[in-house]
């Protein structure tokens, strides 16, 4: 039964560890599944999501119409853009 337990804890630990996020980048704008995709592309700050298109970005797991609106909305409050984009000034 210890035995058990153990092999318990040490699975917990294994299955639960990917389902994490190591820093903040986008936390609270976007969902966990997409900020994962990012964070295993190494894309951890706006300058270097800006250099990715957006087609590039919806390609990745996580990423849907929602996800990628949010995602513009708060890339346009800090005036920055995907590739080949220009920021979108709201009037």
């Amino acid at each position: 039964m210890l035995n058990l337990v153990i092999m318990a804890r040490c699975l917990n630990s294994v299955c639960t560890d990917h389902r994490t996020v190591k820093g903040d980048f986008l936390k609270g704008i976007i969902a966990m599944p997409a900020r994962r995709a990012l964070e295993k592309e190494k894309i951890d700050s706006l300058e270097k999501l800006s250099d990715y298109s957006e087609e590039e970005i919806m390609s990745l797991h996580g990423f849907g119409k929602n996800t990628m609106d949010k995602l513009k909305n708060h890339m346009n409050e800090y005036k920055v853009s995907f590739k080949n984009e220009n920021f979108e000034i709201e009037s």
